[in-house]
């Protein structure tokens, strides 16, 4: 599989700080980037965001406004998904990278990320989903190892797909093994399937006692 960091990228130069803010105005308006890095001497700052360079004097420079500077970055040495926790955390569309030592190095854009993970086994081999919830203080991800690897489940990858205050969802994916029997698993051991499985046999008997109680009432 390619490496995350073969994704960097130095296709337009870091913004400096001593760029007026007019040009840096008409860099944005060319471009969709929701930020770009911005570096003095060499060293990066922060990332400009579009948002506020719209409302800065074009007159002055991007030096006058380091206080609107946000400082997220990611390492060159992170993985791929702490790379797309960075984008999300953030609410960016560009990530600038720095190496161990704070160089600006480049910077990853959230198009290249989500191709990224679209080459990844959780999304490019042909599985099965299973979408659970279940109470956090009785969650174990151990457990829901188990049991699908208990019924000769095999998974390509998982993660929390959402939470509230009491409860967590974890989103399963499986590329093999018997669908009824592991939905069944999690079920006496008190997880919700969310996901809906034409092999759920606990759905299609309720679904049958339905359509048998809706017949005989209306003899």
């Amino acid at each position: 599989m390619t490496e995350i960091t073969n994704y960097i990228t130095n296709d337009f130069k870091a913004i400096e700080s001593q760029d007026s803010i007019s040009v840096v105005q008409e860099f944005f308006d060319e471009l969709t980037f929701s930020h770009f890095p911005v570096i003095e001497e060499e060293v990066y700052i922060g990332s400009i965001a579009s948002e506020d360079i719209e409302t800065f004097d074009g007159s002055k420079k991007i030096s006058d406004y380091k206080y609107s500077l946000e400082g997220f970055f990611a390492r060159n040495n992170m993985a791929w998904l702490e790379v797309l926790e960075v984008f999300a955390k953030n609410n960016t569309n560009l990530v600038p990278v720095l190496d161990d030592k704070n160089k600006y190095i480049g910077y990853y854009e959230m198009g290249d990320i989500i191709k990224f993970f679209s080459e990844t086994p959780f999304l490019f081999e042909s599985g099965r989903i299973i979408v659970v919830k279940k109470r956090q203080a009785d969650y174990s991800l151990s457990q829901i190892t188990q049991i699908v690897e208990s019924n000769n489940g095999k998974i390509l990858g998982l993660f929390v797909s959402g939470t509230d205050v009491e409860n967590i969802e974890v989103t399963i994916k499986i590329n093999i093994g018997p669908i009824n029997e592991i939905i069944q698993t999690f079920r006496r051991y008190d997880y919700e399937i969310m996901s809906e499985h034409n092999e759920d046999n606990y759905i299609n008997t309720l679904k049958e006692r339905s359509d048998y109680l809706d017949k005989y009432l209306n003899i």
